[in-house]
């Protein structure tokens, strides 16, 4: 009998909802689950961002960075390198990063790009691509869906996740996206990760990574800082 209560107590409550949401007329986008949301908010917290640049302006040595939101050598870069890359060089005003996308692999790669970019408007590009890669799929299995970038918005805090997926396809996405290709084409990229580094202002050098740990490109950014 208790059994029969329980069911029957279950069933009106499952009814209401379902009332709920009729009398509504509206129910709530779906949001895939992110992980490492916290450890970027850790990492990002209180460095400027302007655009698609983190750092501050003043900073000596600019890095340029070319990477595909898709590609898993990006991928291995961002997750193992670049925290210790922000920790020493950009967190202390030595570094300003600017991160040019590219769309190598494959659809993916415009979707989850064009994304990030759009919340560029909101200082939030780089809390956006770092979750991006966080949460990096296997490359062109369609696991830049609409879910994810919803949970993606939902985990930046400040972030208003109905403008960023409203503007991917905005004029000044677009114009980002065509300077990035200019800027890859005037450098000679033929692949991602590819590096600049210079001092800012400065002409800036194709620098070749030993690896893709932040030892890889350290000598090249304290050289820099050296100049």
């Amino acid at each position: 009998m208790l059994v029969v209560v329980a069911l029957a107590v279950a069933t009106g409550a499952a009814a209401l909802a379902v009332a709920l949401l009729l009398t509504s007329g509206t129910t709530a986008a779906p949001q895939a689950p992110v992980t490492g949301a916290a450890r970027i908010a850790a990492m990002l917290g209180g460095i400027p961002q302007n655009g698609n640049v983190l750092g501050s302006r003043t900073a000596p040595v600019t890095l340029v960075e070319f990477a595909d939101p898709q590609c898993p050598y990006c991928g291995i870069f961002e997750r193992d390198a670049l925290p210790t890359i922000v920790s020493r060089y950009v967190r202390p005003g030595k570094v300003r990063i600017v991160f040019e996308g590219m769309t190598f692999v494959g659809p993916d790669s415009a979707t989850a790009l064009r994304t990030a970019l759009a919340a560029a408007g909101q200082n939030r590009f780089w809390n956006v691509l770092e979750l991006l890669y966080e949460n990096q799929g296997t490359e062109n299995a369609g696991w830049v869906t609409d879910a994810l970038l919803r949970g993606i918005g939902a985990a930046v805090p400040g972030l208003d996740t109905g403008r960023m997926l409203s503007e991917r396809n905005s004029a000044t996405v677009d114009a980002a996206v065509a300077r990035a290709s200019a800027a890859a084409s005037n450098a000679g990229i033929t692949g991602t990760p590819s590096f600049l580094v210079g001092r800012t202002g400065g002409a800036m050098q194709l620098v070749h990574a030993t690896s893709l740990t932040a030892a890889g490109l350290t000598p090249a950014l304290d050289a820099a800082l050296a100049q």
